[in-house]
């Protein structure tokens, strides 16, 4: 009985909840609420202050897709409206190795499909799948135009009959193309393969050429629905130009016509080291062709086939290479700097002129040289031009003449000058690559006496040709001095015009009684002086011949020169032609130069549709029926009958390429007349051989040209 009471009791005990136990659950009741309480703060405050950072993170580890839409560059076109430069839609194959490889029925029909439709190597792509199981983007071919991916396309769309084609995708972008190739390189330069503007106009107006790509992207979202949001790409402007395509491509014509007739002529290689040719509107600074020789494809750039063997490119370093590539898309219009010669008389002329040191009245004796210091400077005419006066200086190109009013002027406003002609200044042009002269010009404390005398007709300081041909512009339009400019208009991609770009005055450097009075001397040049050669057939022409000795001086390299205008008394047209060291034995002859200009402006006048002004002769008529110009109008002339027969001139004196006018020398052994009438000098003969003497070397000088027989001879020679 006693056993049965005591069980009793201790079961009675086991179901008991004792206080203590009930303290120990509330304790632990309070702990789990007082946890939930401080996560469900925590979690507030990380959604209030790093919600958005978060839902990024979630969102970029969504699968998602994204495409680049390119953006298309820019057309640059010609001021007709000819496409010079434009971009064509391209496209890469792209293959996705883990896309492929994601079901096994994928591969084969896959490499099937492409090696119908692409010449590629089956066989190394699978290797390259299987070694590469992750890849998602690998460029199998590159730039692609559509016709050559649009059979794979049809393939691709038929997914009946081709289930199982995957992994193989087409990446679109732009590649430039310049329908003209070679046309007017120096001018558009090309792009890299990274779609950015390498040289002229591409380099210098990339900004404006370049677009923004556009991107087209989605994601699945929270609830798995695909969201999907398109960004266009905004396309690059257009830039018109100032160029006409058709004078550029008559430039070009001549200056490779040039070099054909004299390459390997003297020496192994083309007809000049450098050929190059500016025209320019003198009224307004715009270009309407500038070019030089050699040229590249702007398509394919580094390719120098057209001036080098295979054996010659081969055995090249890649030094070696890289410079030549270099100096092929070098500008050389804007780039490389030389002496200007005796197309700076003209500047020294108007410099006297302006600031009074001249009154266009003075007269000089040449006899073939000038002691200036501690060194005798030869006149090019050796024998001496006897005496001249200043338009006879300039027609006969007189360096005596000259170094006269070079002292005249005196230093200090001779450096004003060219400063003002903005010599040692670039001139701005539009075009990436325009070279600083600043250190290539004197100084107040490099100019002496004998440096102001070679100053003044054209020697011991650089130029660009860019540079003095908007220089001279300045002399012959009144003496306003344009800013050169290569783009007129640029234009968007509806186009819309969303910029203009004017003529721009800068200053006026001489004023316009003193340009009409340059004008006048430059008319005379071509009329009867050293630039006859350069006349068009059908046209008055007012111009300066220019021949400066390369440094260093050996007698030998020159480089030759002709800047002019036309019509002679109101030029709408000027045109620049400068050869750096012909491939010839005797390379000081201007005339080299002033061919060049007369044939280029034979054909580009007409086109201009600009009236002659002089009767043809029946040798320039017979000349113009040979050009093949049927679909060019000739202007009839607008003046009165005056025929200057077959254009050359029938003046005196000798000009820069050693060409003597019609009077010549004495039979006696005395010089003609030179210049505009001026009085003779005493010229000694060799009486064996009938060559003049040089008074200061005993050289035997041509009679005819006035010049040594051997080439050699420097221009500047120590005093004895």
């Amino acid at each position: 009985m006693a056993v049965r009471r005591r069980d009793k009791e201790k079961r009675n005990n086991k179901n008991k909840f004792t206080m203590r136990m009930q303290k120990k659950l509330v304790v632990l009741v309070v702990a789990v609420v007082l946890a939930f309480a401080a996560l469900s703060v925590r979690l507030y405050l990380l959604v209030r202050d790093h919600g958005e950072s978060y839902k990024r993170q979630v969102l970029s580890q969504q699968e998602y897709s994204s495409t680049t839409i390119p953006f298309k560059r820019g057309n640059i076109v010609d001021c007709n409206g000819t496409v010079l430069a434009t971009s064509r839609k391209v496209y890469n194959l792209i293959i996705d190795s883990k896309e492929i490889l994601s079901d096994e029925d994928y591969m084969e029909p896959t490499l099937a499909a492409l090696d119908s439709c692409f010449d590629v190597d089956i066989a190394a792509l699978r290797q390259y799948i299987n070694d590469h199981p992750n890849s998602q983007y690998y460029v199998l071919l590159r730039r692609m135009p559509y016709e050559d991916i649009s059979a794979f396309k049809e393939i691709q769309n038929n997914s009946k009959e081709y289930p199982n084609v995957a992994g193989v995708w087409f990446e679109e972008e732009y590649q430039r193309n310049y329908p003209n190739g070679s046309l007017a390189c120096d001018i558009i330069g090309f792009t890299g393969n990274d779609n950015t503007g390498m040289y002229g106009l591409e380099q210098y107006y990339n900004e404006e050429l370049c677009g923004m790509n556009g991107r087209e992207y989605g994601y699945l979202n929270e609830d798995s629905d695909l969201e999907r949001t398109t960004v266009p790409a905004q396309d690059g402007y257009t830039l018109v130009s100032t160029i006409d395509a058709h004078i550029q491509s008559i430039v070009e014509r001549k200056l490779r016509e040039f070099n054909d007739a004299h390459e390997d002529e003297y020496r192994d290689g083309l007809g000049a080291y450098n050929t190059g040719c500016i025209i320019m509107n003198p009224n307004n600074g715009e270009i309407l062709a500038m070019a030089s020789y050699p040229t590249f494809d702007c398509n394919n750039p580094y390719d120098i086939s057209a001036l080098y063997t295979e054996e010659e490119i081969d055995a090249m370093t890649q030094e070696e290479y890289t410079e030549i590539v270099n100096q092929l898309w070098q500008n050389f219009c804007i780039s490389s700097t030389y002496e200007p010669g005796s197309t700076m008389k003209p500047f020294t002329v108007a410099t006297g002129l302006e600031t009074g040191a001249l009154t266009g009245n003075e007269r000089y004796m040449c006899n073939g040289y000038l002691t200036v210091g501690d060194y005798d400077i030869h006149c090019h005419n050796r024998v001496g031009h006897g005496e001249v006066t200043v338009q006879g200086a300039m027609e006969a190109s007189c360096n005596v003449a000259l170094m006269h009013m070079g002292a005249a002027i005196g230093k200090t406003n001779m450096l004003k000058y060219e400063a003002i002609f903005n010599f040692g200044l670039r001139t701005n042009i539009d075009l990436a690559g325009e070279t600083r002269t600043d250190a290539l010009v004197y100084t107040e404390k490099t100019m002496h006496e004998t440096e102001l005398a070679t100053s003044s007709f054209g020697q011991g300081f650089n130029v660009t040709m860019i540079q003095l041909m908007t220089a001279y512009c300045s002399l012959i339009n009144g003496g306003y001095y344009y800013e050169p400019h290569m783009v007129s208009r640029i234009l968007n991609a509806d186009g819309a015009t969303v910029r203009n770009i004017e003529p721009r005055i800068l200053k006026q450097t001489i004023s316009t009684a003193v340009s009409d009075t340059i004008v006048r001397y430059c008319n005379a040049v071509v009329e009867t002086g050293t630039g006859s050669a350069a006349r068009p057939a059908g046209y008055t022409m007012g111009g300066k011949t220019g021949t400066a000795e390369v440094v260093p001086r050996d007698g030998i390299n020159y480089v030759v020169s002709f800047i002019g205008y036309v019509p002679a008394n109101d030029p709408q047209v000027a045109i620049y032609v400068v050869i750096d060291r012909a491939n010839q034995y005797k390379q000081d002859n201007s005339r080299l130069a002033s061919g060049i200009v007369r044939e280029i402006l034979t054909e580009v006048l007409p086109y201009l549709g600009i009236p002659m002004t002089e009767e043809l002769t029946d040798a320039e008529r017979a000349e113009l029926d040979n050009l093949e110009m049927n679909s060019i109008t000739i202007p009839t002339p607008s003046v009165d009958d005056h025929d200057d027969g077959d254009g050359q001139s029938g003046g005196v004196g000798t000009g820069d390429d050693g060409q003597t006018g019609g009077d010549g020398t004495g039979g006696d052994g005395q010089s003609g007349g030179t210049g505009d009438g001026g009085t003779g000098h005493t010229v000694r003969y060799d009486p064996e051989t009938g060559y003049a003497i040089d008074p200061l070397t005993g050289e035997f000088l041509d009679p005819e040209t006035g010049e040594p027989i051997e080439p050699g001879s420097p221009l500047i020679s120590p005093h004895q």
